[in-house]
Parts: C-alpha cells; sequence; structure tokens
C-alpha cells in the first residue's frame, strides 16, 4: 500500500494555565510531530523526510513553491480559547498525517496499531492518543495506491465530465515568486501532476498538463479567502471552499487521468504548504 490518511483523536493532558502565546495555527507543530513519530521508529527515514529534496520540474513550470516531501499534515481541529487560543480541557481534537511513500506509510501503519493511548506533544503541550483510524472509519482517513488509482479510469469505466473538489484548508500556489490563492485548473493540476510525477512509480505524460490547462474551466464555485498566521507574524491567504472544473474538450483518455489525480488530491493535498496544514482536499461527488 503506497498512500495513507492516519486521522488522530486526542484529547490534552495538562494546559499551562500562564500560557498565553499558544498557535492559532497549528500546522507547524503538526509537522514537528509526525516527524518525531517517525524519529522514534526509523532516525533514518526520518532524516530524510526532513531534509529538502528539489522538484524534477523547473521553476517556471513549477505550481508550488514549496520542497516536494512525501506527505501531509492538517493542523490541529476543534475548540480553542477565544482569547488565548490554548486548547480546552475535556475537549476533543483531531489531527491528520498523510503519506505518498510505501516506507513511510508502512511506519505509520505499525504507528496506527500502537497509538491509541500513548502521549503525542504539540507546540510543547501533551496530548493521549484516544484513537487513531487509517482504514477509512473516518471520512479523512483512508488507504490506497497508485496502480489502484489509475486502474479506476481503465476502457469499460465511464468517465464524468467534471471534476469537483472542497477545500477544507486553505490553498495557495506560489509560483514567480508571487503567491496565488485562487485555484485554476492549471495551478491545481500542475501541483497534482508535479506531487504524483515525484513518487509515483510512473510519472504522467507532460501533455496531461496543457490538457489541463486548455480543456479545463471553471464551472461552478463557492469560495472564500481565509488567512493563515506565519511564524515571522506575516499572514498567508488562501482559498476554501468548492469549485467544479468542467471540460470543454472531452477525451476520455486525458480525463481519465485528471480523475485519478482528483483522487490522489485526497492523500497528497493541493498547492503550497501542505506539511503545514494547507492544503487540504477531498473530492466531491458529481451531481
Amino acid at each position: 500500500m503506497d498512500l495513507l490518511s492516519l486521522v488522530l483523536t486526542l484529547r490534552p493532558l495538562e494546559i499551562p494555565a500562564q500560557r498565553t502565546d499558544f498557535p492559532r495555527w497549528w500546522g507547524r507543530a503538526s509537522q514537528a510531530a509526525l516527524l518525531d513519530v517517525v524519529r522514534q521508529a526509523d532516525p533514518a527515514l526520518a532524516e530524510r523526510l526532513h531534509a529538502s529534496p528539489q522538484s524534477t520540474i523547473s521553476n517556471q513550470q513549477s505550481a508550488i513553491h514549496n520542497s516536494l516531501r512525501p506527505y501531509t499534515v492538517s493542523t490541529l481541529m476543534g475548540k480553542f480559547d477565544r482569547q488565548t487560543g490554548a486548547p480546552l480541557p475535556g475537549e476533543t481534537y483531531t489531527l491528520r498525517w498523510t503519506s505518498l511513500s510505501a516506507d513511510l506509510t508502512a511506519l505509520l501503519l505499525a504507528f496506527c496499531q500502537t497509538a491509541a493511548g500513548s502521549t503525542l506533544e504539540l507546540d510543547h503541550v501533551p496530548f493521549s492518543v484516544a484513537a487513531a483510524d487509517c482504514s477509512g472509519t473516518q471520512a479523512w482517513a483512508g488507504q490506497d495506491a497508485y496502480a489502484a488509482l489509475g486502474s479506476r479510469f481503465l476502457p469499460g469505466v465511464e468517465i464524468p465530465r467534471r471534476v469537483s473538489f472542497q477545500f477544507t484548508s486553505p490553498v495557495v500556489f506560489k509560483s514567480g515568486g508571487l503567491s496565488h490563492p485562487l485555484p485554476t485548473a492549471s495551478l491545481v493540476f500542475n501541483s497534482l501532476i508535479e506531487k504524483w510525477n515525484a513518487f509515483a512509480p510512473l510519472a504522467l505524460m507532460p501533455e496531461l498538463r496543457r490538457y489541463a490547462e486548455e480543456c479545463l474551466a471553471v464551472s461552478r464555485f463557492d469560495l472564500e479567502s481565509r488567512s493563515v498566521p506565519l511564524k515571522d507574524g506575516g499572514l498567508r491567504i488562501g482559498a476554501v471552499g468548492q469549485i467544479t472544473f468542467t471540460t470543454t474538450n472531452f477525451d476520455r483518455f486525458w480525463m481519465g487521468q485528471i480523475h485519478a489525480l482528483a483522487a490522489f488530491a485526497f492523500f497528497s493535498g493541493i498547492g503550497a504548504g501542505t506539511t503545514q496544514g494547507l492544503g487540504q482536499v477531498r473530492l466531491m461527488i458529481a451531481d
């Protein structure tokens, strides 16, 4: 199994009463916690994940700014103190980690089996792991394989003309030194193609980029701008909500690959900052 989405249910154990500097976005803390779990089980793998592999795509073609890594994380999700941002005693919280490579997937599957009852630290706040789901009991958990994603759209299978996404955390793209918060077809599928080609056993054909750019049009959207605080005090602006792309020139071969990428997005995320909680997305069922 290559692809994994692990959902953790957490409860805070101890919240410092005098602390006022809790993060308003827990993406960095989530990333650090994931790397710590990996480090405890496989220090060499943790070192490779912490390194900064370079994209195989040129800067001019790249739709994302951050280096490609075979995982994503979510921010900590739940209710927080409105004034301090602190987690609340007695509340439960959700954290999601995904893997795009077989070695990391195997490690996280093993962690999933023993995680319940363990302690996870996020930004110096200890949490008890109440439950861990990697089987799909929760909507955001699950497993898949690159080969399986592609085989679902073989000849004989009906291919929809539309593909719809729901962005549940802000999506933003980096290109040419600028941030682009609007998820155009070109930016969305360039991001997915780049991640697929970096980690899948077989690369996609270069012409798929051109098809996405020239033949997919926005047919429906319901998006809002959302800001995420940065470590230096700035803000990163992204979009959350729903968007639908419809082909203007249906081709069964290319649309099959588009739908395989759309399913892959559940694990890979879309755009920049996916290793710190941005670009969390899932495929919507076409109406």
